[in-house]
């Protein structure tokens, strides 16, 4: 039984279906209202089981006795988890034979935690990557089966890594499996020494400081971009701003704005040259477009 919910977990459970595993059923996320409308909308992995007529199980939480008896009927060997998005109980850890293997965004004992990759660009790393795991109680801290490296580049936001990271994240889980199945692969024990932690980014937390220097804006607006999003205001609205780029010979204020063919903005140290931004209620556009419009006055700042 494949275990997953948004669209970087797609990559998997296509990889799955095209080995020699069989994928008897799907566990995802119950349905959520999505968009203006706030209708019901499926999971990215539910709307693939879907297509591919795999069975789709949406218990609101996988303590619900209901689906750990499904899960027993089932009878499956191993469940292979990637971003699910709801702790397992230890009864149902113990239900497979193979027990519960994520895959997960870092090198453990990295940055375990629900953002693993957006923690890892704000932290300024150089490299990250993907590991296997066989999840136990505690968060992130199972015995490792397999990791692979990704570098960072200077511009990627999380949402490139995490692309780039689903794809050969797939190959190391369906690797894992293999090794799993024919006996030859045993976990290992995460080391004591240097773990950090990556909680959830709420929107709150992707609000910008600009009393902070210019790279560590620089890293905190690419680490939160695409989801939540970068975002400060302007005169009392809240506005949403893109990837940003450091300038250092420019001496403003933090959060002064300086409008020319470009437009920049003052911190700590140096300045960051806006990219994209969005006004509440409008759509994305080019900084320059906007500061025509919005006419800042001498000195004015972003808050």
């Amino acid at each position: 039984m494949f275990a997953g919910t948004p669209a970087p977990a797609v990559p998997s459970l296509e990889a799955l279906l095209a080995s020699e595993h069989e994928v008897l059923a799907v566990l995802t996320r119950p349905d959520a209202p999505a968009g203006r409308g706030r209708t019901l909308s499926r999971s990215p992995i539910a709307e693939r089981a879907d297509t591919a007529g795999i069975p789709v199980l949406q218990p609101r939480s996988p303590r619900e006795p209901e689906f750990q008896a499904q899960l027993a009927e089932l009878g499956v060997d191993c469940v292979p988890v990637v971003a699910y998005g709801a702790l397992i109980p230890v009864p149902a850890l113990e239900i497979p034979r193979h027990g519960w293997v994520n895959l997960h965004f870092s090198l453990l004992p990295a940055w375990r935690g629900a953002a693993p990759v957006q923690h890892a660009i704000m932290a300024g790393d150089d490299v990250t990557g993907a590991s296997t795991f066989l999840i136990e109680q505690g968060l992130d801290t199972g015995p490792v089966y397999g990791t692979l490296t990704e570098a960072i580049g200077p511009r990627d936001t999380a949402g490139d890594l995490l692309a780039r990271l689903a794809v050969s994240g797939a190959q190391l889980l369906v690797a894992t499996l293999d090794g799993i199945a024919a006996g030859a692969l045993e976990p290992q024990p995460q080391p004591a020494e240097g773990v950090s932690l990556a909680p959830r980014i709420e929107v709150a937390d992707a609000r910008i400081d600009w009393a902070l220097p210019a790279h560590v804006v620089d890293r905190r607006v690419r680490g939160v971009t695409p989801a939540p999003g970068a975002w400060t205001t302007w005169r009392g609205d809240r506005l949403r701003v893109g990837p940003v780029e450091p300038v250092a010979d420019a001496a403003l204020a933090p959060g002064e704005l300086a409008i020319g063919k470009q437009v920049l903005v003052g911190t700590a140290s140096g300045a960051v040259r806006l990219g994209e931004v969005q006004p509440a209620g409008k759509r994305m556009l080019p900084a320059a477009d906007w500061a025509r419009g919005a006419r800042p006055a001498a000195g004015e700042r972003l808050e």
